[in-house]
Formats: structure tokens, C-alpha cells, sequence
């Protein structure tokens, strides 16, 4: 028996129910899949973006394509389309922050820290030979161009390269014992 509903004939077709109920069991296993390769391997991400394909599919149900091929490609196409959005979804915002993370966050820099900061530092070049000494503060105390800093001390640039990467190697040993370098 075939009723008119607005100007659309129903013809014994099932309810929409039970065409999505169709649909999910035929394409569920195959788009999860493919959603894991399109999440690079992240079930729980896959799984979702599943939740929202098929919620979408829910919405058009009654629009898909007659023949199954053509709704398995349109349901895999909004498939992608929703991983897509994802994607975009997550980059157009910062990323996420849960629990109490206040152990891991570093305090502000306070005066005290800077001052022993400097301390340490100042303790540390003093262990330097003056030649080396000389050659990072010219480069990293005054801001110096290697070219500077050969020309004022009188030397080779490649002698400046030479001492500053010496003396750089012994200041890192002296701040911290346990580096290889």
C-alpha cells in the first residue's frame, strides 16, 4: 500500500530506525578502521569522530543515496569531512590542561634568584683564563659581532669562534658537573 505523505510517495520501506540501524551494523567496523588510520592510531579519537559520522548520517537518513555503494562512499566522505573538522577544531584553539598542574609550572623569577643567578655566573667566569674571559663578555656581555670582538682584541675571528666555544664548554662544566660536553 503506497500513502502520500506531503508530495512524497512511502512505499514499504523500513523506518528510519531501522535504516540506521542498517547502515551502522553494515559500515561501523570498516569506517572505525579507517577513523583509527585518520587518528593515527587513537581509539578513543577514532570513536568519537564515529559518534559524531553516524549522527550526521542520522540527520540525512532519509536523504542518502539509493544504492549501497554510493552510501557507503557518501558515509566514508562525511567520515573524513568530520575528521577534518577535528583537526581544525583543535588547531583554532590552545591546547587543553587538565588536573592540578601547579607542581609542574616554574614560580616567576623573583630578585633573590637572579642575584645568585648572577653570582654563579660571575663565579664561574672568573675561573676562565682572561683571554676567554675577554671573549664572552665582548660577545655575550656587550653584544658583540664576531668581527667586534676580533678587531677590538686585536686576533683572528676564527681564534674568537675558537676561544668563545672553549670557554663556553668549560663555563657549562663548572655550572653543571654532571653535563658531558
Amino acid at each position: 500500500m503506497s500513502t502520500a505523505v506531503g508530495n512524497r510517495p512511502e512505499i514499504d520501506s523500513p523506518a528510519p530506525e531501522e535504516r540506521m540501524r542498517g547502515l551502522f551494523e553494515a559500515t561501523a567496523s570498516p569506517l572505525r578502521r579507517y577513523l583509527v588510520r585518520l587518528t593515527q592510531g587513537q581509539p578513543e579519537a577514532a570513536e568519537d569522530l564515529l559518534q559524531e559520522t553516524m549522527l550526521r548520517v542520522w540527520r540525512k537518513v532519509d536523504d542518502l543515496p539509493g544504492d549501497a555503494e554510493s552510501r557507503r562512499r557518501w558515509i566514508f566522505t562525511v567520515a573524513r569531512n568530520v575528521a577534518i573538522d577535528a583537526v581544525r577544531s583543535r588547531m583554532a584553539r590552545p591546547a587543553e590542561v587538565y588536573g592540578d598542574h601547579t607542581a609542574w609550572t616554574g614560580a616567576a623569577p623573583d630578585d633573590v634568584d637572579r642575584l645568585l643567578d648572577r653570582q654563579v655566573l660571575r663565579d664561574a667566569l672568573a675561573r676562565l683564563s682572561e683571554r676567554h674571559r675577554a671573549v664572552l663578555l665582548a660577545l655575550y656581555g656587550r653584544d658583540s659581532s664576531v668581527a667586534d670582538v676580533a678587531e677590538s682584541l686585536g686576533i683572528p675571528e676564527g681564534t674568537v669562534r675558537s676561544r668563545s666555544f672553549y670557554a663556553l664548554r668549560t663555563v657549562r662544566g663548572i655550572l653543571d658537573p654532571a653535563d658531558p660536553r
